[in-house]
C-alpha cells in the first residue's frame, strides 16, 4: 500500500465498493479526489476512435489510482473501471495535499510509486516492437517478479487472468494460452490449474 489507510481514514477518507464494470472515474473529468485501492483489480484505459480499448495498466490491492492528475489542472486522459468487485479508499483533493504538506515524507513514497508506474509503462509501449509472444510475456513476468520481490523460480504467483495477459501485452488470449503452455515445457513457468507461477 502506498499510503497508511488508517492515516488515510483519520484525515477523512471513506472506504466505497464498486462493483466488476462500475467506473471509478471516466475520462475527460476533472481529479477530485486520491484513491488507493484495498482490494479488487481496476482497469486503466482509452477507447480509440475506432472502438477498439487501449489498456495502460491493472493495478491492484495496495496501488493508488490517478494521484498524478492532483497535482495538475488536467483533467484525465483515462477512465479507470473496476474489473473485479473492490474496495477502494477515496479522500478529497483538498484533504490529500494537506496531508502532504503536514507529512513531506509520503510526496517520495507517490513519486516512488509515480516513477514505478512510468517505468512499466515505458516497457509495455516496447511490446508494441517485440514480435516474440514468448519475450513479451518473459519481460513482463520478469517485471512483476522483479516488483514484488521475488527471486527463486516459480516462487511468483502471477496476478493477472489470461485475458489481463492478453491485454498488457497485445496479444491474443488464445496466444497466451499456447505460449504459457510452450514456457511451461520449456521449464520458464509452472502451472496448476489455472494458476501461473514465475
Amino acid at each position: 500500500m502506498i499510503i497508511c489507510e488508517d492515516l488515510l481514514f483519520s484525515r477523512g477518507a471513506i472506504l466505497e465498493k464498486y462493483d466488476a464494470g462500475d467506473s471509478v472515474f471516466k475520462e475527460g473529468t476533472a481529479a477530485k479526489y486520491y484513491f488507493q485501492i484495498r482490494h479488487g483489480t481496476v482497469k486503466m484505459n482509452t477507447f480509440l476512435e475506432d472502438g477498439k480499448e487501449f489498456v495502460h495498466g491493472l493495478p491492484f490491492d495496495g496501488h493508488c489510482i490517478g494521484e498524478s492528475y492532483l497535482f495538475t489542472s488536467h483533467h484525465y486522459a483515462i477512465n479507470a473501471i473496476a474489473v473485479t468487485n473492490c474496495e477502494i479508499i477515496k479522500i478529497s483533493k483538498t484533504k490529500f495535499l494537506q496531508l502532504l504538506l503536514e507529512k513531506p515524507e509520503l510526496m517520495l513514497e507517490i513519486n516512488k510509486y509515480t516513477a514505478d508506474r512510468l517505468h512499466f509503462r515505458y516497457m509495455i509501449s516496447s511490446f508494441l516492437a517485440i514480435s516474440d509472444p514468448i519475450v513479451k510475456l518473459t519481460k513482463l513476468f520478469d517485471h512483476l517478479k522483479k516488483y514484488f520481490g521475488f527471486e527463486e523460480a516459480y516462487s511468483f504467483l502471477i496476478p493477472y487472468t489470461r485475458q489481463q495477459i492478453a491485454t498488457l501485452t497485445g496479444l491474443r488470449v488464445e496466444t497466451v494460452i499456447r505460449y504459457v503452455k510452450k514456457m511451461q515445457e520449456l521449464k520458464l513457468v509452472k502451472i496448476e490449474s489455472t494458476k501461473i507461477y514465475y
